[in-house]
């Protein structure tokens, strides 16, 4: 079964999508990849280190194993679905053409809402990291500007996101190489035990999994990657693969040098480690470029988050005008200006460890449905391991988070899935 993507799938209402507001191919296999790296190694691996130790203690590193296994799975049954469905939407389309229409729109609400949350998150460590006593003012200045980014065309986003990654990677590849080279590094300090017990080690492993969620912006972009049924397969494994080379040495020198105590005490254990290695002139090059990450996680999230709300729009589960395309630009503009107003106003309000937390547990729950539309794509036991193991996971690592994230995540999808209980209702009252 192929999907070509002429129009957006789904029934009579899935149709309603006008000629030419198709969006444009201009990304190939680098560019896509480049996306999944920008919005994973951002500043996640900055910030969710911290919160992740303090759940773990010394099973940090057995958390971030299960993260990654959970995130793999995810990965592969990504890629499978986005082959057969190379459409905006990413997990939106796949759940509503492998499982229903409720499945799909669950995802897209659980993905849009999470990383809504997750887009002011970033915002807000922008703020913290470039004007502390301004970070509400300086956040709203970030997405007013990528959002005008993202305005111009995904190709300048792209571009945009390759120099971030560079800078990024440069900036981590010096924390390694100092905190591992340094007299302070003892390899004592990397034992793997269960000090916080099972449940801190899932806990850390779902705080931890905010920092691998990236890749979904490959599928997300299914209309504007070149030959998808072959890019998004081969950039999602790859993108993935690399983000988790970079977490474990990032992590393995971090706890050389400080200990799973140290980093769980620590508001910013990379600067931390590298002050703490001898080398405290490197900290404002690692505040620099937390600050550079999470610009471009934010920029990665925005796009993301703006083109599921094109797909939603195109079915009518949003307001139809988000459904627009840029005659010049080939972007969904409205949605796009949407989404930077909506998170420009969190951003100037919210708290960002709570964003954090809530972010991840609507990921989680988008992730569930991509492993449970992949399971029905083929009845071979081997073909369904990754599938049935992602599945499993998200949800226990979704309710291993901390309680307001659980309360708060399952109210939110109770009131999506009732507000879409209530449209359909009103749907077959007026037939």
């Amino acid at each position: 079964m192929t999907y070509s993507g002429a129009r957006p799938p789904g029934g009579q209402e899935g149709g309603n999508l006008q000629a030419g507001a198709e969006l444009r191919r201009t990304l190939g296999f680098g560019d896509a990849v480049v996306i999944g790296l920008g919005a994973m190694v951002g500043a996640g691996i900055f910030a969710a280190l911290g919160p992740a130790a303090r759940a773990a203690g010394s099973g940090l590193l057995l958390g971030l194993a299960v993260a990654a296994v959970v995130a793999y799975c995810n990965a592969m049954s990504s890629a499978r679905l986005a082959a057969l469905y190379p459409a905006s939407g990413g997990t939106y389309v796949y759940g509503r053409e492998r499982l229903g229409d409720f499945w799909g729109y669950l995802a897209g609400w659980s993905f849009v809402v999470g990383k809504t949350a997750s887009c002011a998150a970033m915002a807000l460590t922008v703020g913290t990291y470039v004007w502390p006593g301004q970070a509400h003012a300086v956040a709203v200045a970030a997405v007013v500007a990528l959002t005008a980014v993202n305005y111009g065309g995904v190709q300048k986003s792209a571009w945009l996101t390759r120099a971030i990654v560079a800078v990024v990677l440069a900036v981590l590849a010096s924390v390694v190489v100092v905190c591992l080279g340094s007299g302070a590094s003892d390899s004592e300090r990397l034992g793997v035990g269960l000090s916080a017990g099972a449940g801190g080690v899932l806990q850390a492993a779902g705080l931890l999994f905010f920092a691998f969620a990236g890749y979904a912006r490959i599928a997300t972009l299914g209309e504007e990657v070149r030959d998808p049924a072959r890019t998004i397969p081969r950039a999602i494994p790859v993108a993935l693969g690399i983000a988790l080379v970079v977490y474990a040495a990032v992590a393995v020198a971090v706890l050389s040098v400080l200990g799973s105590g140290g980093v769980g005490q620590a508001t910013a254990p990379l600067a931390d480690a590298v002050r703490a290695a001898g080398v405290p002139g490197l900290v404002p090059v690692v505040r620099v470029g937390a600050a550079v990450a999470a610009l471009g996680s934010l920029l990665a999230l925005i796009l993301g988050v703006s083109r599921t709300t094109l797909a939603m729009a195109r079915d009518h589960h949003l307001p139809g005008a988000l459904a627009a395309v840029h005659p010049r630009f080939q972007v969904p503009h409205r949605a796009e200006l949407a989404v930077g107003a909506v998170v420009a106003v969190l951003a100037a309000t919210v708290d960002v460890r709570g964003a954090i937390g809530f972010s991840s547990f609507g990921v989680l729950a988008y992730y569930a449905v991509a492993n449970a539309s992949a399971w029905t794509l083929d009845s071979a036991p081997l073909s369904r391991v990754a599938p049935l193991v992602g599945l499993v996971g998200c949800v226990t690592l979704a309710f291993a988070l901390p309680g307001v994230s659980v309360v708060s995540g399952s109210a939110v999808l109770a009131a999506g899935a009732a507000a879409y209980g209530v449209r359909r209702w009103a749907g077959s009252r007026q037939e």
